[in-house]
């Protein structure tokens, strides 16, 4: 037994327990186990920065489940990984190489590489400074990485084996184009953002020369070069006599067809839209119907391309004016109608989004999301619980509205894409190695999209493609995957239909979905409005387990928190509580052993209460940590020690402490130490370092806390006529005291 310090001081209590913690192994997973194995993969950060608040709560959810689950006697694994964030580390690299003057071409591919993977390693180090801070019971002996050697593997097979089943294809379609890292992206790495425009309504005069013409409202006039037709609906009987007619293009003369189609709504605008095949996706499948060209307009670095005269080589918004100026000088402009409207961004560096015809590589989701779909339905073992239960029905409706996904992406740094292209015949070769001939074949330049590799994290970090690896055969499918639901689209689903796919099962039994933090006013926290929380310069006036307490006590499934000071200073006072009421049990067991411990003695009836509230905490504790009610769980530990125990045991022990029957002494003493020793356990999961460090001090078994045994219900200590006879008893109290108050009396 140890002796505790007189003040509570998070960084003396913190210092070094981690490093004690891992020589100790006791965070290793142990496949030879007979115990029954609990995993959870890591969510893997993106080597592009440090982590931020939303971190610190995604991880202490996962560590508190973990931490639970081991000490409830559970071989568990928790697997620490990290991502390569495709596109978002490329900028950083490219951005700090810019401030020597250096492009990545200059550089070439392969020393480019090496300075990306010299940017992953210091970032790397700086994560895994943040696990050690925050506590998380990693095991590093198994921490990947997406471009590691075995997740290459399994990444390269799943291309090919998509490929092999027409589940992969190569084709020309319209994708999201960003000009400023000139790559494609999916959808859903697209945010709409309401910005402030205008229809430009425009006169396309038809072409017989009689002077009439159809007046087209659109919102982007600097496309109009790549108009291939215009569209009216088919029932719209006020344009039944163009519909096969022509019209002349502003500007060029070019005669174009005016077409019917379902797709034109009847009452937007004029009734009448124009038809850009290779720059809008809608227009690209009228055009397909139709059999309309394709006429590329703009160049991939977001400008007029050559072959338009003045307007080639004009940026966007630039072209814009132009060719408004132009349309008005020579009479096609009818007005400018001002006109707020969704534009696509890029989703990280906040681009607007170019939509282009491109030549990609895709991902065929139509049966994939059939079979996921079917899968969740079943309502058998493959089906994959969500809590709360609404983000099921979420996750159901992107499934069945999933388009084809763009997976290729124009960088370096990533997966190159495993396909060889015959430098002669043009022929394509998929395979996990380069062709036989390699000579004769030029690879891919693109890479893959980041999130192509993380949908295979739950079993790609096991060993798969071997089924027979002994993580793999253990370990996976995993058990519970925490996550915040803004990723719901871009990881969640991926990894649960490529689980399906590949390995036949549910990628992870549990998600448990949570919020976003706010700041205390409800605000989203960005960089713009500089309201963020570094995690660790709360954790350096806080500590640790302040943090993990506020988050953990906030925590209801699916729902925000709002972050502020005051929850924090509630934080650090509660632990302080725990400290000095630890303090106060410690001194007063004197050298008492834990052979001496003896709670079978006679019992007075503030003793018998509070095991019965202890035993009562336990079964509900239990039982909301099981449902992830973590927030409740909280709240009932919060109540438990700071009033049960502390504001009433503590106190009616002290007469019994004073006094000279040495056998009630022993009982008091004993069961201050066991109701002492039984709530650290129970705390631990939340609060790793204080309740390791107290137990230290207490008469106990064992090395660590982390790896001793979870508190279970005793029936016979509970005494529910004694319970109701103490709460009687302090009911009276708090009248007596609430009335000497009232009358300003002396106590």
């Amino acid at each position: 037994m140890t002796e505790m310090s007189t003040k509570y001081n998070p960084t003396q209590v913190e210092h070094n327990r981690y490093n004690w913690w891992l020589e100790k192994e006791v965070f290793k997973a142990d496949n030879k186990s007979k115990k029954n194995p609990y995993t959870i993969v890591i969510p893997p950060p993106n080597v592009t920065g440090k982590l931020h608040i939303g971190h610190a709560w995604d991880t202490t959810l996962q560590d508190m489940l973990t931490r639970y689950k081991r000490l409830k006697g559970f071989d568990v694994l928790y697997l620490p990984g990290m991502d390569h964030a495709g596109i978002s580390t490329q900028a950083k690299v490219e951005a700090k190489m810019r401030e020597e003057g250096l492009s990545r071409y200059d550089l070439g591919r392969e020393k480019f590489l090496e300075r990306a993977w010299e940017w992953k390693e210091e970032y790397a180090g700086y994560i895994r400074e943040q696990w050690a801070k925050l506590g998380l019971g990693l095991d590093y002996t198994r921490e990947r990485f997406t471009l590691d050697e075995g997740l290459n593997k399994a990444v390269t097979k799943i291309f090919v084996d998509h490929y092999k089943n027409g589940t992969i294809y190569r084709g020309e379609k319209i994708i999201n184009w960003d000009p400023v890292q000139k790559t494609a992206l999916s959808n859903i790495e697209v945010i709409h953002k309401d910005v402030e425009g205008a229809f430009y309504h425009l006169k396309y005069f038809l072409a017989d020369g009689s002077g009439d013409y159809l007046e087209i409202a659109t919102t982007r006039p600097e496309t109009l070069f790549g108009d291939t037709a215009v569209a009216v609906h088919p029932e719209d009987e006020r344009y039944q006599k163009y519909i096969g007619k022509t019209v002349l293009l502003p500007v060029t003369n070019k005669e174009i067809p005016v077409i019917a189609d379902e797709y034109v709504e009847k009452d937007f605008g004029s009734g009448v839209v124009k038809i850009t095949p290779a720059h809008d996706p809608n227009d690209f499948e009228v055009g397909s119907r139709h059999n309309l060209g394709q006429k590329l307009i703009m160049d991939y670095d977001g400008k007029i391309a050559k072959g338009f005269g003045k307007f080639s080589g004009l940026e966007r918004e630039v072209a814009r004016k132009e060719i408004v100026k132009e349309l008005k000088e020579n009479g096609y402009l009818i007005k400018i109608e001002p006109h707020n409207h969704a534009v696509g961004h890029c989703e990280r560096c906040k681009t607007i989004i170019e939509p282009i015809i491109s030549k990609q590589w895709f991902v065929k989701m139509g049966p994939l999301a059939e079979q996921a779909i079917q899968a969740q339905r079943a309502e058998e073992d493959n089906t994959v619980n969500f809590y709360p239960p609404r983000f099921n029905d979420a996750y159901l409706r992107w499934m069945e509205n999933i388009h084809d996904w763009v997976i290729s992406r124009q960088l370096w740094w990533g997966h190159q894409i495993p396909a060889w292209y015959h430098n002669e015949t043009g022929e394509v070769y998929v395979g996990m190695e380069a062709p036989a001939d390699a000579e004769n074949w030029t690879q891919d330049v693109d890479v893959l999209d980041t999130w192509f590799s993380s949908a295979l994290w739950p079993f790609s970090t096991m060993g798969w493609p071997d089924v027979e690896a002994s993580d793999y055969k253990r370990y996976y499918p995993t058990s519970t995957l925490v996550t915040g639901y803004d990723i719901l689209t871009f990881w969640v689903s991926r990894m649960m239909f490529q689980g399906l796919e590949f390995t036949g099962k549910r990628p992870f039994k549990n998600v448990l979905i949570h919020g976003l933090i706010r700041d205390s006013q409800g605000r989203k926290m960005s960089k713009s409005l500089g309201n963020g929380v570094d995690p660790m310069e709360v954790i350096e006036q806080y500590g640790a387990d302040a943090l993990r307490w506020f988050l953990a006590n906030g925590s209801a499934p699916g729902q925000d928190v709002r972050y502020s000071t005051d929850k924090m200073d509630a934080a650090w006072n509660f632990i302080n509580k725990i400290w000095n009421a630890s303090r106060y049990a410690l001194m007063n067991i004197g050298d008492l052993t834990v052979d001496q411990l003896d709670i079978t003695g006679e019992k007075t009836l503030a003793d018998k209460w509070i095991l019965t509230r202890l035993n009562q905490t336990i079964g509900k504790v239990t039982e909301l940590f099981e449902k992830f009610e973590f927030g409740e769980a909280g709240r009932l530990l919060y109540r438990f020690i700071w009033d049960d125990f502390c504001d009433w045991y503590i106190e009616m022990s002290k007469e019994t402490l004073a006094g000279n029957d040495e056998a009630a002494k022993l009982t008091t003493r004993s069961i201050l130490v066991y109701v002492l020793d039984q709530t650290l356990r129970l705390l631990h999961p939340i609060m790793p370092f204080v309740t390791e460090e107290i137990w230290q001090s207490v008469p106990h078994i064992g090395d660590s806390l982390v790896v001793a045994q979870y508190p279970v219900v005793q029936e016979s200590q509970m005494d529910e006529a004694a319970a109701e006879k103490m709460e009687f008893l302090m009911d009276f109290i708090r009248s007596v005291r609430t009335s000497r108050n009232e009358m300003n009396t002396p106590l």
